[in-house]
């Protein structure tokens, strides 16, 4: 996951970075990987990190160590290749933007901030575990979908497998031929999704 934050030494991205530095485990068992990047130097980002471990407090939180990577980007070239500079918000700070990267080097899912906005951790964790359970699972997810709730299957290919499916007495419930879901165990997505 590949994270942008507008600059060191501001209040909502110490918050954030903190948070981050928190749930890293957590994202780690989950088989993520993170990485932040800010427009700021190498030298301001060793002295944020720095103060954040040895002076704020914030939800809980003290002497958090920040240990994922955190790229400099003074240039702003990679903010710039990746869409982090909206001209909308600011010519010189990235947007808080989340990038979610598959192991094929492929961006599966970007979520933008504003810079006013700090993100929602809950929901880039959803949506982290979402994406791999559709993998493993060969299912989608409806909205608001967690661990133990109903999957979506794909729509039906064909009349006969829509009818199929219709008259099924098996474990889907078809609200019509295009929408059908089924149950999927919380420990079975769970047990498949992260590591043990």
């Amino acid at each position: 996951m590949l994270f942008s934050h507008p600059a060191d030494f501001t209040p909502v991205c110490t918050s954030e970075f903190m948070t981050f530095a928190h749930l890293e485990d957590k994202f780690k068992k989950a088989n993520c990987k993170l990485v932040g990047l800010s427009v700021d130097g190498l030298y301001s980002h060793i002295a944020w990190l720095r103060t954040i471990k040895d002076k704020i407090k914030f939800n809980g939180m003290e002497n958090i160590e920040v240990k994922f990577p955190l790229i400099e980007d003074i240039t702003m070239e990679v903010a710039k290749k990746y869409g982090m500079i909206q001209p909308g918000e600011h010519k010189t700070q990235a947007v808080r933007a989340v990038f979610f990267i598959d192991p094929e080097s492929t961006v599966r899912a970007i979520i933008y901030y504003p810079l006013s906005l700090g993100r929602n951790f809950d929901e880039i964790y959803r949506a982290l575990i979402a994406m791999q359970t559709s993998d493993k699972f060969n299912v989608a997810t409806p909205a608001d979908w967690e661990p133990g709730k109903d999957v979506i299957i794909s729509p039906a290919g064909s009349c006969g497998v829509a009818e199929e499916r219709m008259e099924s007495t098996d474990d889907l419930k078809c609200e019509d031929w295009f929408f059908c879901t089924k149950k999927l165990d919380k420990d079975l997505v769970l047990g498949e999704v992260l590591k043990n």
